[in-house]
Formats: structure tokens, sequence, C-alpha cells
């Protein structure tokens, strides 16, 4: 006989729609032959009745010709030819009744019991199953989407662990369910040829032993065929023997085997570690649709990758459709509020974004590398998966990031050993380099040992530090994170305001801040040690740009993250492919005095000329307002040197007329003082009464115009 599709039991556990159109095809399969059977075994079950019919007619007609002699007709005589005739017919029909009784328990055993119990047992069983296997899948959903949507935060741990083990308990009992449903489907496809010809087999030997008296050629011919039948059936029979038994064993060794892979998240890292050369894979994910302007839905999908797309397939679907084309895309993992292990992937003209969940964190991060290396088209090699490898491995010894704030001092120490490979870094910016930077050597642009800041971490400055002692004065709050959460008067009183919502993907020390493409590099060597190292996680947050510095402000608490100081901001770029990089260098003095160049990168949801435009703007409109500023005090100063002159003209003149009245009282006291003499004679005094008068008098004035 041919071959027979079977379902394979290996595929139970992922689950794929593939699979389940499979399955449907089988469940086709199982209701038409459920319809067929039924069919068959109503007309059997007429042969039967019929049979039986007959046998109990023929059995009749002999008692009632046995019957006729005991008759009694009121005008019949004694016939003895007619009595002997029907008594010799009685013993026939009676001979052909047990014939027909034998066929009949020949045609229950042989031809009913068969089809009657594939009819209540097998098909039932199928039906059973499928219903059992049913409320399983729906369980399994269930348990997955209420896993789904936990909570990130880490105080509900008792309600994750019945969620976790609720999943568990669910997808056991799917996978094991299933399995036996496939079991059971895979040999229905053996007993339908054994219920269909076994009836058919002893109906015809029951025929043929009730037709003995038939030619003997048309028996030998009958049998010949019926023996070849018989041989086929028996062949069917061993073989389904065999192939329940080896399905039993799979079923048992995958029970085994599978266990740990029904928990949803990771069992044990270091036993199954992240593979990064994939190149292609699939498997269920969520994908976040938009239903509303504010609101969205997450949907559970199979999603798989073919050549450089991104498909999704649903179940009963016969083929995938297209979601995102993935060649020169961004791929990174995002924070969602109400879903962990996300990550956005964008196209590369930055107008699609699909925002995906996975089931694992392990899940997460082979997604984001598979399609990383699909980005860089090396799905096209005819080694892919090496050459995925090498380029995974040449870009991990070249770029080497420090994710915290405490790694960043202890790689700020000085080492022995240079660092080395840096020229063979392999670009994911997605942009060649200019002439200019071909020209210079990377270490004129970015200084040796230089770590890589992933979280925003203020750095220690002057400012900040001024700002931390006005924080502590009484009377204010302070932030125990070193965080600002008011704004300054300055920026209150600033021309320009306007706020983008920015992702910060990085920061490192530069060389120097005059070259051009310093930031270009910058960015090329930061977003390749996000993908190599899986530092994902971004913080967004809102950057104020105004006309004395810029702010990023933290959207929830409002509290103010990091402050730059406008006139520190040196140049601002973005990125020449990707218009939604950008950064800035800025230029600030150290802790020991000494003059440090840092560059920020960042990913921004609109366009990342605008922020730069807006920054420009702003430098212009604090440079003109500066002059203004200084030639109003500049105006100012001169005013107030007016009228300080003029004050001192005032004091001088005052002085003067104080002076005059003061000779004018002294020289009205003097002439009373002296008055004429009784005989008409005028006093006249000496000369030194009148030379200490005159010395008392310029004492007088000089202190006066001292004072």
């Amino acid at each position: 006989m041919p071959g027979i599709e079977k379902l394979p039991l290996e595929e139970t556990l992922e689950d794929s729609p593939q699979t389940r159109s499979l399955l449907g095809v089988f469940e086709e399969d199982t209701a038409a032959i459920s319809n067929y059977c039924t069919q068959l075994y109503q007309a059997m079950q007429r042969i039967y009745d019929a049979q039986n019919e007959l046998s109990a007619a023929t059995h009749l007609t002999s008692r009632l010709l046995k019957e006729y002699d005991k008759q009694r007709f009121p005008l019949g005589g004694d016939d003895e030819v007619m009595s002997s005739t029907l008594q010799q017919f009685s013993k026939v029909i009676d001979e052909l009744s047990s014939c027909h009784a034998v066929l009949s328990t020949q045609l229950a055993d042989a031809m009913m019991f068969p089809i009657t119990q594939f009819k209540e047992r097998d098909l039932k069983e199928i039906l059973t199953l499928k219903e059992v296997f049913q409320i399983a899948s729906d369980d399994h959903d269930t348990a997955i989407n209420r896993y789904s949507r936990l909570s990130k935060r880490k105080d509900n741990d008792k309600v994750r662990a019945e969620v976790v083990e609720d999943v568990y308990t669910s997808r056991k009992k799917q996978h094991q369910t299933m399995m036996h449903y496939f079991c059971a489907l895979n040999t229905l496809q053996y007993k339908k040829k054994t219920a269909l010809l076994e009836p058919l087999l002893g109906y015809m030997q029951a025929q043929i032993s009730f037709f003995k008296l038939g030619s003997e050629y048309l028996t030998q011919q009958w049998e010949d065929f019926l023996g070849t039948i018989g041989t086929s059936v028996q062949n069917v029979r061993r073989e389904m023997e065999e192939e329940v038994g080896q399905m039993q064993q799979t079923i048992q060794q995958m029970e085994r085997s599978c266990d740990v892979l029904y928990a949803p998240c990771d069992p044990d890292p270091a036993h199954s570690p992240v593979c990064r050369s994939l190149t292609r894979k699939q498997g269920y994910l969520f994908i976040r649709n938009k239903t509303g302007l504010v609101s969205s839905s997450w949907e559970r999908q199979y999603f798989f990758t073919q050549g450089g797309n991104l498909m999704q397939q649903g179940r009963g679907e016969v083929a995938g459709g297209l979601v995102t084309d993935l060649d020169n895309c961004s791929v990174m993992a995002v924070d969602s509020d109400d879903r962990r292990f996300c990550f956005q992937v964008t196209s590369f003209d930055g107008k699609k974004v699909v925002t995906l969940q996975a089931e694992s964190r392990k899940d997460c991060e082979e997604w984001i590398a598979t399609i990383n290396n699909i980005s860089r088209r090396i799905y096209l090699s005819e080694n892919a998966e090496e050459l995925a490898a090498r380029v995974n491995q040449t870009a991990l010894e070249a770029v080497t990031p420090s994710p915290s704030f405490q790694q960043r001092h202890e790689s700020m120490r000085p080492s022995s050993k240079g660092r080395t490979g840096r020229t063979s870094s392999i670009s994911s910016v997605g942009s060649e380099p200019s002439p200019a930077l071909s020209v210079l050597s990377l270490d004129a642009l970015v200084a040796p040992d230089t770590p890589i800041q992933f979280d925003i971490i203020s750095p220690v400055t002057e400012e900040n530090s001024g700002q931390s002692k006005m924080a502590a004065q009484p009377g204010r709050r302070s932030n125990p994170f070193g965080e600002s959460g008011d704004d300054s008067p300055d920026a209150e009183d600033s021309i320009l305001h306007q706020l983008f919502i920015v992702r910060f993907l990085g920061s490192m020390e530069v060389k120097t801040s005059e070259s051009a493409d310093v930031i270009s590099e910058t960015m090329r060597q930061i977003l390749a040690a996000r993908a190599i190292h899986n530092i994902f996680r971004m913080t967004e947050s809102h950057l104020l740009v105004t006309c004395d510095c810029l702010k990023l402000i933290d959207p929830q608490t409002q509290v103010t993250r990091l402050r730059f100081p406008l006139p520190s901001v040196v140049q601002c770029s973005s990125h020449q492919d990707n218009k939604r990089l950008f950064g800035f260098v800025l230029q600030a003095l150290g802790g020991r005095g000494d003059t440090r160049v840092v560059c920020y990168i960042f990913e921004s949801n609109n366009d990342g000329e605008k922020i730069c435009d807006s920054i420009g703007l702003a430098k212009q409109i604090a440079f003109h307002s500066e002059m203004d500023r200084k030639a109003v005090e500049k105006k100012k100063e001169e005013d107030k040197a007016k009228e300080k002159q003029q004050e001192e003209l005032n004091k001088q003149k005052q002085i003067e007329k104080d002076l005059e009245e003061q000779s004018r009282l002294i020289a009205a006291s003097s002439r009373t003082a002296n008055p004429p003499a009784p005989d008409g004679q005028f006093l006249v005094l000496s000369s030194s009464q009148s030379e200490e008068s005159e010395v008392g008098e310029e004492g007088k004035k000089r202190g006066e115009s001292e004072a």
C-alpha cells in the first residue's frame, strides 16, 4: 500500500500555524471518514437487518409449513400429497433458515462488529481528544495572556510565581494532549483502512460459506482474492502496531526532554545561551496595534523571517503576510508601560515602527540579534551563520564599553595595555565614513581606553556642586539623587522654549571638538557597543531647549536629570542616513581644572535636524541677548558716572554756599564784638589779633572744604 501521511510529533511544542494547518487537514479528513463511515454503517446495518428478517421469515415459513397438518379447513379434506410436499418443503426451508441464521451470526461478527467498533470507539475517541485539546489550547492562551500582562515591578512575586506555574501547567497539558491527539489521528489513517476492509472481508466470506454450493471456479476465484485482501489487512494491522509503539516511545522521550521548555521564563541561562549567529527565526510574538489616538491593543501572532522580510501568520491562515522590510532597518529593546521583553523594529526610512513583545529575555535578545544580522544582509552569503558569528566576534573584540558609572571610573584608571583593534570594528550606523575621517586616525577623535556611559549620570562639575550647595540651603527642598526639580529664573525668562522627546543612547569622552566627524564616529561606537553587548535599555526624557541651557527632564516626575549650559555646547549634528539620531559635543571643566570634551548621542521620535536647528537658534538668540545685555550694562554705567559727577558738583556748590554764609555770620559777629569808642573814635585791633582771626577763618574754610 502507498505511504501514509503523518502528523509530526516533534512540532507539537512549537505549535506553529503550519502545524495547525496540517492538523486542520487531518481533522477534515477525519470528518470525511466519519461521514462516510456513518453512511456505510447504515447500509451494512440494513443488510444485517434484512438478513435477520430473511432468517426469521424463513424460519417462520418452515414452521408454518410444518403446522399445515394441524390446520382444519372447513372445505378442505385430507391431502397427504400436499402434506408430504409441504413437509419436504419445510425441511428444505428449515435448513435454509439454519443457513440464514448462521449467515446472520457471521455478518454480526465479521461485518457489523468491526465497523461498529470503529464508529463507536475510534471516531468518538478522536472527537473527545479534539475537545480536550481545544480546552487545553484555550487554557494555554489564557495563561500566556495573563503572563504577558505581568507588571515590571517586583513587589508581586507571589502573583508572578502563580502565573508562571499556571503557564507551566497549561503548556504541559496542551503539549501532552496535542501529542496524544496527533497519535490518535495518525493511528486513524491505519484504522480507516482496516475498518473499511474487514467488514467487507467478513461479508464476502459469509456469503461464500453461504453459497458453498456455487461454482468451484467462482469459489476458488473469490477465495484467492479474499485471501490476498486478508493478507494485506494483516500487514496493515502489523504495521499499525509497530507505528503505534514508535509513537508511544517518541511521546515518552519528548515528555522527558521538553519538561524544562514548558516554563515561559528562562530556566537556566547557562544551559541555554543566547545564539547571536541566527539569520532565520520563527515563533510567537505579541504585536502592538493602535486602536485609537492614545489606546492600543496587543495581539499574539506567529512571526517568521523570510529572506529580508518579517512575516506574520495567524491561526487558520494558509499563508503569512508581510510586516516590514528588514534590510537596513534598526532594532532595539524598548521600555513599555505594561509589557516586558519588548523590542522595536524601525524601517530604513523611519516611516514604519513595529513594537513586538517576546516571551522571555533570551527570546527577545535572539530576535534582536537575528534582525540585526538580516539588516546587514548577511543572509545573502553562502555561510550566513558562520559570517554572522565572525562579525559578532569581531565587533565584540573591537568595542568594550562600560555600562555603569562604577565601571566607568574603574576603566579610567591607568592601564598598561593599550586598546587594540579599533579600526577593525564593524560600523552599525549604516553610513560610510567621510574622506576626512579616513585621513584622520581613530585615536585622533576618540581617546584610547575611553569608557562608554549608557545610563544618565550627572557629571561632577563645579556647576553641579554649586547647585548642590544651593539645594542644601534651608527652606529649599533637596533631592537625594542630586537632581534638581525646580527651574532657574533665567530659564523662565528665556525667549525660546522648545520641548522634544528623546532617548539617551550613550556618551563618551572625545579628544577634539573641532572635527565634524567626531559625532558620527561616536554614534558608530555607541550603537555597535549596544548591539554587541545587548544593552538595549534606553532612558526616555524630555529635552528642553532654551536660550540659556539644555535640560533633560524626567517625563513622569518633571525632575531635571541633566543640565547643559548652552555656551558649553560646541557643535551639534544629526546622522547622515538615519535622521532620528543626533548628538552634540559638550566642552566643560573637569574636576582638576582641565578641559573635558564629551559627546552625547540621542535618538528622537521626530527629525534630529530640527533639534539641531533649534539648538543653533538658541545659541544665536543667546549671543544677541548677551550683546544687548552688555550694551545695556555699558549705558547704565555711563548714566551712573554722570549722576555721580552731577552729585559731586552739587556738593561743591553747597559747600561754597555754606562758606559764604559762615563768612557773613563771622563778619556780623565781628562788628558786634568791636563797638565804637565813646568819644567817637574807632577801636583798632592789633596786628597779631587780626592775623589770628584770619588764620582761624582759613582753617574753618579748609576743614569745611575737606569735609
